[in-house]
């Protein structure tokens, strides 16, 4: 799997979503402990959905 596959899994946790089809929470973790660069896309992606929440105001 390519990192963009990785990406998209994590937006859907980050989401709260389920993961797409074919991708387990295991192999989501197992990438993101060997691939520095979906880690920190990983956080940026937490970071803005909170900053988003907070100005959620509907």
């Amino acid at each position: 799997m390519h990192c963009s596959e990785f990406r998209t899994a994590l937006s859907a946790r980050v989401d709260g979503e389920d993961l797409p089809p074919g991708m387990t929470g295991a192999a989501l973790d197992a990438h993101l402990r060997g691939c520095g660069e979906c880690c920190a896309w990983g956080e940026r992606a937490r970071r803005l959905r909170l900053l988003a929440a907070r100005f959620d105001v509907a």
